[in-house]
């Protein structure tokens, strides 16, 4: 019997659905192998040292949230609606969400920084327009809602057996009602305030 071929590509794939199911910390060389099959000589090869593939997996992690945000949220009311698809992602797989949450970003020094770097670009536009503000005023609003949803969403990724979708929904609600009117009053995004 031939041996099996073993790629980068199912190295990876094989430490995402670790991941997936255990977390990062369950991303070891040794269970790599076992999910695959094969020695943990072939691994080594393509983890010259475990951070880069970590890094790897991440960028794997952000790319499923991407297609699953895509997938789920619906056009209608789309702000309001991919927040709870965040929140719908933290109860489902809370795993990954936890990972996107908490992997290191370089080169942040500020809330702005993370905004600029994290949000889609064309989102406060959108927002501003939808929703009949200033687009400072709907960074504003879309970056108190980034930290909100976030924190929420750990929380509801590290509890058993989980928190009603009723009651986190309606949380995010008011947060919502209280960050527009915030914004509304504010009239311009000042981050540092925040």
């Amino acid at each position: 019997m031939p041996k099996q071929r073993i790629t980068k590509e199912m190295v990876v794939d094989a430490a995402f659905e670790i991941a997936r199911s255990g977390g990062m910390e369950q991303v070891l060389v040794k269970n790599i192998a076992e999910k695959i099959g094969c020695s943990v000589q072939p691994i080594y090869s393509y983890c010259k040292n475990m951070e880069g593939l970590r890094q790897d997996v991440v960028a794997k992690v952000r790319c499923f949230i991407r297609e699953y945000l895509s997938a789920h949220r619906e056009e209608q009311d789309l702000f309001r609606n991919t927040g709870r698809t965040y929140l719908q992602l933290a109860k489902e797989e809370p795993h990954l969400f936890r990972i996107f949450v908490l992997h290191q970003r370089k080169g942040i020094a500020s809330l702005e920084d993370l905004y600029r770097t994290e949000a889609d670009p064309g989102m406060a536009e959108w927002i501003a327009e939808e929703l009949q503000i200033s687009v400072p005023q709907a960074e504003k609003l879309h970056l108190n809602m980034l930290i909100y949803t976030i924190g929420i969403g750990t929380i509801l990724s590290v509890t058993t057996p989980g928190i009603s979708p009723d009651e986190i929904y309606a949380l995010q609600e008011t947060a919502f009602e209280g960050f527009f009117k915030q914004a509304l009053e504010s009239g311009s995004l000042v981050v540092s305030g925040v």
